[in-house]
């Protein structure tokens, strides 16, 4: 069994955030956690499932009303699952809690060392290795990521990291959960996996990308020239490909652009394509359907479980939770699902701060490196440090 209770006195009173342009959730306590790998989160018999449901079940039996299942799914589903349902629980309008994080002070702290897992010249040398495996077999697409771990001379607040995400980064999904072992993710996620309510399904994947610039003229031919992007276009075809594959058995209607458009944020341009389905069957799950989605081509690769055999084989260390889904869902089955990037992991002196980039035959070692710096400085200016020179 890997659910189970926590008593009041065996957790703090930490407060816990999902936050999104639908709906945003303040959470404090953990009253029961879900630990049960999501290998089987498919079915709905499975011991994921079977999980779930006990624990709403032991949640309503102990006085909690309308019970919401809230936290993390890593990148690899046989791993432990990060989910918890909190004790208390509040639906509310994220604007009031942006306006309070814009008013405080800045989260910053002296660096004492920081590397990068792997090194620049590793990544380089990976991102060759999996262009010849392109060559060899049938995978025509893998993501590779990165970890930059940081040690600082004194302790940091997680909190105080989730405010300057906020007041940094007001669009998208903020986040802020307990992960076991690891202290608490903190990110703000440009991208959706997965929303439901009732009938109606969401889906907003990104594939493709570019570094903002500064200058006003620059920034624009940036995106000009991502648009126009053969490479991009076809990185993210095999995203959309597959999110079809996984859906439309399951939708009576699911409605696809026939070309993706951009999204930006404060350091990125992305390839999006908003994809709205109508349920066959209103009862299925978000979690089960997510699932299903999960890993997708835009943060594994295509095929998935060759290119996510490729990734076991390149990569020197543990994803976790980045690269995951983060969100909540409610007993009924409704929720949403974002996926974890744009992330750090924050516990007492050391933080990780997480980037990957989606390799295709047209990749080339130095652009994938120079993405991963791009997509890093989110995180880093959360810490106050203004970008990877800050701590090389």
């Amino acid at each position: 069994m890997h659910t189970r209770s926590t008593t009041p006195g065996s957790t703090g009173e930490d407060e816990f955030y999902f936050m999104s342009s639908h709906l945003s959730l303040k959470a404090s306590g953990v009253h029961v956690r879900v630990r049960t790998p999501a290998r089987d989160g498919i079915s709905a018999s499975g011991a994921f499932s079977r999980e779930v449901a006990e624990a709403f079940a032991r949640a309503r039996a102990d006085g909690i009303h309308n019970p919401v299942l809230m936290g993390a799914i890593p990148f690899d589903m046989d791993k432990p699952s990060e989910l918890f349902i909190p004790r208390r629980l509040a639906f509310f309008d994220r604007s009031e809690r942006l306006g309070a994080a814009a008013q405080r002070t800045g989260a910053s702290a002296q660096v004492v060392s920081a590397r990068s897992i792997p090194d620049e010249r590793d990544f380089k040398a990976a991102v060759g290795k999996a262009i010849a495996h392109f060559q060899l077999g049938e995978i025509r697409k893998a993501v590779l990521s990165r970890v930059l771990e940081v040690d600082f001379a004194q302790p940091v607040s997680a909190q105080a990291i989730f405010d300057s995400v906020c007041a940094q980064n007001p669009n998208g999904y903020q986040f802020q959960l307990p992960v076991e072992g690891c202290g608490q993710l903190v990110g703000v996620s440009p991208e959706l996996l997965l929303r439901k309510s009732g009938a109606n399904v969401r889906t907003f994947p990104l594939a493709g990308s570019a570094k903002r610039q500064s200058d006003a003229e620059a920034d624009a031919a940036a995106s000009a020239q991502l648009l126009d992007s053969a490479k991009d276009h076809y990185e993210h075809s095999l995203v959309i490909d597959e999110i079809r594959s996984v859906l439309a058995p399951h939708c009576a209607e699911l409605s696809i652009p026939a070309a993706p458009s951009l999204l930006g944020t404060r350091a990125m341009w992305h390839l999006g394509s908003p994809i709205d389905g109508l349920l066959a069957d209103p009862a299925m799950p978000v979690l089960q359907l997510a699932c299903r989605l999960h890993p997708t081509p835009a943060i594994c690769g295509f095929p998935t479980q060759a290119s996510r055999q490729l990734i076991r084989q390149i990569e020197p260390f543990e994803r976790g939770v980045f690269s995951g889904m983060v969100g909540w869902c409610n007993e009924q089955g409704d929720g949403e699902w974002a996926v974890t990037i744009r992330c750090a992991t924050v516990d007492r002196q050391r933080a990780r701060l997480f980037a990957g980039a989606g390799i295709v035959a047209a990749s080339t070692p130095d652009a994938e490196w120079a993405e991963t710096e791009a997509k890093l400085a989110t995180m880093l200016r959360a810490f106050g440090l203004a970008g990877a020179e800050a701590v090389a």
